[in-house]
């Protein structure tokens, strides 16, 4: 009778066989109908419905001060358009929002390393960071233009003080969530100080990281619409804030719809641009996201 037992080292050739084909299975580039179907229909879908529940709602408002149409709001954009201030509206805030974000990764980064690694700091300031990042951003407004005026320097101020805790908070979870065998073979192989902190540390950290930076973008951008809302000057510029409030004060509600629109729009590209591939790329790299 032949023997039907196998050895242990045919049992780990097969598994690692059998792991081997799903790797090689799971990373096959997508085709560009598998791509149409997952990642462009689904938005086209939800825009379609959402205008369909739109037509439908305006002749039962039967208001254009309270619900304008979808041409009215299609008219509006299309002025904007031929007028030459669509970009530049988007223009001022993007320029704005973007430069805060970096003036904030640039604090919020060492910051959050500072606190994740000194217990004495953690302790002092880890929940005023806390604290911080659940203040509404627009509280900041009335005290950075009291301190700084009605000019730039305002509007990066409120974008860090609403950025900075989301970054600082995102690598100390980050940090907390590092493997102690990590760090005990970092040091062993001489990677300590700084070196530990760029080679170990912060590699480890990513996706909490990226996480914070996700969350401390959100928090640029409404802090930065907070800002040119309420902050109201000519030399300031007319970015999207102040497009909405320009708009309220004329009650015009196709403008009003116009810049809510750009709004969105803008927040949702930045994310789908930057932060998402960043996200991606960093899950993937640990193998926390396989390639379809």
């Amino acid at each position: 009778m032949a023997s039907t037992e196998t050895t242990p080292v045919q049992d780990s050739g097969s598994v690692e066989a059998g792991l081997d084909a799903l790797e090689t299975s799971a990373t096959g580039r997508p085709t560009l109908r598998q791509t149409f179907v997952n990642k462009i229909f689904p938005p086209i879908v939800a825009i379609a419905v959402v205008l369909v529940i739109w037509a439908v709602l305006y002749p039962v408002v039967d208001d254009p001060t309270k619900l304008p149409s979808p041409g009215a709001v299609g008219s509006a954009f299309q002025d904007a358009w031929l007028k030459g201030d669509l970009l530049g509206y988007i223009w001022t805030s993007v320029s704005r929002g973007l430069l805060g974000f970096f003036f904030a990764l640039l604090i919020g980064t060492p910051l959050g390393l500072l606190v994740a690694r000194v217990k004495f700091v953690r302790a002092a300031i880890g929940p005023i960071l806390s604290g911080l990042q659940s203040l509404p951003s627009v509280a900041w407004v009335p005290p950075a233009v009291i301190w700084l005026g009605l000019n730039n320097s305002m509007m990066y101020a409120v974008i860090l003080l609403g950025a900075v805790p989301s970054i600082a908070n995102g690598l100390v979870s980050g940090v907390d969530q590092v493997p102690p065998l990590f760090l005990r073979a970092g040091r062993t192989m001489g990677a300590t100080g700084i070196k530990g902190i760029w080679h170990v540390t912060l590699p480890a950290a990513l996706p909490g990281y990226v996480a914070g930076l996700k969350q401390g973008w959100a928090f640029s951008w409404r802090s930065l619409m907070a800002a040119e809302i309420i902050a109201n000057f000519p030399d300031l510029g007319v970015g999207l804030g102040q497009l909405l409030e320009n708009a309220r004060t004329a009650s015009d509600m196709a403008m009003v719809f116009e810049a809510i629109l750009l709004i969105l729009f803008v927040g949702i590209a930045i994310d789908l641009l930057i932060f998402s591939p960043l996200e991606r790329w960093v899950l993937r790299s640990r193998g926390l996201l396989v390639k379809s």
